[in-house]
């Protein structure tokens, strides 16, 4: 299946010439492009493409803020003439970061990169590591995770509200497809509405009926499903 690609950039000449360099790749579908943000933010919050090439300098809007609008974030490549915000580009987990004018060679590590990291989520339904960013658009705040700062997991209708620091942005997946990609050895599911990190445990009590009580360092106090209580017991050897 071939993966579906967006592309942005201010100016149309340069989409014109990243759509020409694109061509070698049989692998990636060009499924939109736009020289006008307000109307690529649209298009990519339909499509939902799994790779947008993005341009950082744009007017009215840089590319940070452009991804800010997005109610869903795949994979980024950023596209741009300038060099100084490459260490920001690799803070928000981009895929790579290319500089103008394109070099081929470069393009072509890029979307290497990109399909191979495909490859291997399909390939294997790989977990996400510790180190993982989790994008999450909650109304018009932007957040990147990483996996091993979350300590709590809450349900919210169809939404999960995801605890870390001193945030607790809404991420729009439920806590069953949260569970299935979370690390085992790191969070645990103690009932319908919660997952923690085991990380943040500050002490464990008996609780009603055998079961446990956890208490996590940030003040939450978790008791878990007597189901939930054994297999916790299994795991931890308590």
């Amino acid at each position: 299946m071939k993966k579906r690609v967006f592309l942005v950039d201010d100016e149309n000449l340069a989409l014109e010439e990243l759509q020409v360099l694109l061509q070698p790749f049989p692998e990636l579908e060009i499924v939109g492009k736009s020289d006008r943000v307000q109307e690529a933010i649209i298009q990519c919050n339909e499509l939902k493409p799994d790779l947008i090439f993005l341009d950082i300098n744009m007017p009215g809007m840089d590319g940070f803020q452009f991804l800010e609008q997005l109610d869903e974030v795949n994979s980024v490549i950023f596209v741009t003439a300038y060099d100084q915000y490459a260490i920001k580009a690799f803070e928000i987990n981009a895929l790579d970061y290319l500089l103008k004018p394109l070099n081929p060679t470069r393009l072509k590590e890029a979307v290497n990169r990109f399909l191979s990291k495909e490859s291997d989520v399909e390939s294997t339904e790989e977990r996400l590591s510790p180190e993982k960013k989790i994008f999450i658009k909650d109304g018009d705040s932007c957040h990147f995770v990483p996996v091993f700062k979350i300590f709590l997991l809450e349900s919210v209708g169809n939404y999960v509200r995801v605890h870390y620091e001193n945030q607790k942005p809404l991420l729009h997946k439920s806590l069953s497809y949260l569970e299935s990609r979370l690390p085992t050895d790191l969070f645990f599911r103690a009932n319908r509405q919660y997952m923690f990190n085991m990380d943040f445990i500050q002490k464990i009590e008996p609780y009603f009926n055998s079961t446990l009580l956890i208490k996590l360092n940030s003040g939450h106090e978790i008791d878990l499903s007597q189901r939930q209580s054994v297999k916790f017991r299994e795991i931890t050897g308590i």
